[in-house]
């Protein structure tokens, strides 16, 4: 299936977010470690938060997370102390994401967990017991899931967790928000320098709400960026927000997109302003960058991103996804040292009819769709029902907003 994306004349949309992804996940292993009697108030109704849930009401031994990665790594940790024998596997491209790190370091602690397959990729089987915890390095620069996976279940080791991180530490705002979220469960964490430290207690059940999702609200800025006439309501957005991907709507000023906040959410408008060249380091905000560059390719405006490091490890290459489909749009982008992407306005031919390959990637698909404002004859995406694992409503939401879109298999 391929959907056509045309852009409406002017863009009016008042758009009721998903729920942080980021947020859920980790909100629905507290819960379980709390042994909280509370629902989770506006829960995701995402791939990989309905596996999440499906998992942790199951009565199964063995799970299919399909391509959810967080499920993955977080599920992994817990069910390492969870007494009893499990499996735990997922689509092809999953079981080709490693995830040796977390292992190494949960049967370090204690754990007992073995490879089904190849070395160092899923599927797993997990021996579940009491963990003793203790003391581990890990390399700074590895995905945060597999720190937030270990603190989480840090405070129900016998001796706690001593986590020392190695060099330059990436994503911190997610280790950051696991730490704020396991602190609302009632268990403080104490984070000097390189060094986290756990000490064993309990978790308290608590009524929680989650917060709409800042990822999701990148390509809504996005759009109103490369926008001439529109107006862009976002609900259930927080000003003060524990997620690191609210950065973007500091960054999306310098883009033209100025943000107000309201007891609802945000009201997004052109402020006028427009850098002539971006430069950031995406270490912190991962998941904003493929937004970013698609839409400064698409004003024009030269970029340098670094901090990249996570891309190549996503639920596909996103570095060189992104040159590829750009290349089909008639812009070269280059890459280096595995973590760092630039454009300097370069450009080719681009393809005369371009179809957006996603990968199985969720950003992929939401990213390009608002290239629909700009290119005349709208923009074709591949499968686009990749977005149902993270934004399940989101070609929905761009019908509401005046977006028309054409199934080409219909």
């Amino acid at each position: 299936m391929n959907y056509t994306i045309k852009s409406p004349d002017s863009l009016k949309a008042s758009v009721k977010l998903p729920a942080s992804k980021s947020i859920c996940n980790r909100a629905l292993i507290l819960n379980a470690l709390s042994y909280s009697p509370y629902e989770i108030r506006n829960l995701s109704d995402c791939d990989d938060t309905e596996v999440m849930v499906k998992a942790l009401n199951s009565n199964d031994r063995d799970f299919d997370i399909k391509a959810a990665g967080t499920a993955m790594r977080f599920l992994t940790a817990f069910l390492s102390k969870v007494v009893g024998e499990w499996t735990i596997t997922g689509t092809e491209r999953m079981k080709n994401r490693p995830i040796k790190i977390l292992v190494d370091a949960l049967n370090a602690l204690g754990a007992r967990v073995e490879y089904m397959e190849k070395e160092g990729y899923p599927p797993l089987r997990i021996f579940g017991s009491a963990l003793q915890g203790g003391e581990i390095s890990l390399a700074g620069g590895v995905s945060s899931q597999y720190i937030s996976a270990l603190l989480m279940i840090a405070p129900l080791m016998e001796n706690g967790l001593t986590l020392h991180l190695e060099g330059v530490v990436i994503s911190k705002p997610y280790i950051n928000l696991t730490l704020q979220l396991m602190e609302q469960y009632g268990v403080k964490a104490e984070w000097n320098g390189q060094t986290i430290k756990v000490r064993p207690q309990d978790y308290h059940p608590i009524p929680f709400t989650v917060e709409s999702d800042w990822s999701a609200a990148s390509y809504w800025y996005s759009m109103m960026a490369l926008s001439k006439n529109a107006e862009i309501e976002l609900l259930g957005l927080f000003k003060n927000s524990l997620q690191g991907d609210a950065a973007g709507a500091k960054l999306f000023a310098q883009l033209g997109v100025g943000t107000t906040y309201t007891d609802r959410g945000v009201v997004l408008k052109h402020n006028g302003n427009r850098t002539k060249k971006l430069n950031y380091n995406f270490v912190n905000e991962p998941d904003l960058a493929q937004t970013f560059v698609v839409t400064c390719v698409l004003l024009n405006i030269p970029f340098r991103f670094t901090g990249l490091q996570s891309l190549k490890i996503k639920e596909t290459d996103r570095i060189e996804a992104l040159k590829t489909e750009l290349r089909k749009l008639g812009y070269l982008l280059t890459d280096s040292n595995n973590s760092i992407l630039e454009w300097n306005g370069e450009r080719c031919e681009p393809q005369a009819h371009p179809v957006i390959t996603t990968y199985e990637d969720h950003r992929m698909a939401m990213a390009f769709a608002p290239a629909a404002l700009v290119l005349p004859e709208g923009i074709e995406i591949a499968d686009p029902q990749v977005v149902s694992k993270s934004y399940p409503h989101y070609w929905r939401d761009l019908r509401t907003a005046g977006f028309i879109i054409i199934d080409n298999e219909q």
